[in-house]
């Protein structure tokens, strides 16, 4: 019992060292560019009914987080399905391996937006660029995973961020653009390259 116990640790092991070393086909170009235009959408709520954004940081992280959580909900539902379709019986492994990727960059955003809030609101006009910067490190971290060119997205939302960074203050402060924009049309950018790029792994 103890050398199959053993044998079957091995062979999940081996899985999972496959699935680190292997191209992810589980993102879905469409759901990714419907995320971009939640983002937009998103953009035109604050735009329309939060405009006073700079004095009530609550809800303008309410409103970005809600639409973040509706994103990763639908990016999750399409990912799991099609990673059925795509990597068949290593479907389970190769999604963690993905979410691993990410994972340490989402729960680091989650905190610092904790941290600002609790200790540090009257730097809250900080938040885009930081969730900005945070974004494009798991995206870095993913691209192992995806055709070489996502490095492009990556310094995207890493250019944004300084942007906001070195801008969105003062009147500029919270602006709904400052998110609508990176986000919106970073991830319309990440659905043409899974479209148009294809999937070539770590080569494409």
């Amino acid at each position: 019992m103890r050398d199959l116990d053993r044998a079957l640790a091995d062979i999940s092991e081996i899985r999972s060292q496959i699935a680190r070393g292997a191209a992810f086909r589980g993102y879905g170009a469409a759901t990714l560019a419907a995320t971009g235009v939640f983002a937009a959408l998103a953009a035109l709520i604050q735009a329309r009914w939060l405009a006073g954004a700079v004095h009530d940081p609550i809800g303008y992280v309410g409103l970005w987080s809600g639409t973040a959580g509706i994103s990763l909900i639908v990016i999750g539902i399409e990912t799991v399905a099609r990673s059925h379709r795509e990597h068949s019986g290593m479907a389970q492994e190769m999604i963690l391996a993905a979410a691993e990727q990410f994972l340490p960059a989402a729960i680091a955003g989650v905190l610092l937006t904790a941290v600002v809030l609790r200790f540090a609101p009257e730097a809250g006009w900080m938040l885009p660029g930081l969730w900005q910067v945070v974004f494009a490190l798991g995206v870095f971290a993913s691209c192992r995973f995806l055709p070489r060119a996502m490095l492009l997205v990556g310094g995207w939302y890493l250019a944004c961020a300084l942007s906001c960074l070195a801008l969105a203050r003062g009147p500029h402060a919270l602006s709904p653009w400052a998110m609508g924009l990176p986000f919106g049309l970073g991830q319309l950018m990440v659905a043409g390259l899974l479209q148009f790029q294809g999937w070539r792994g770590r080569d494409g």
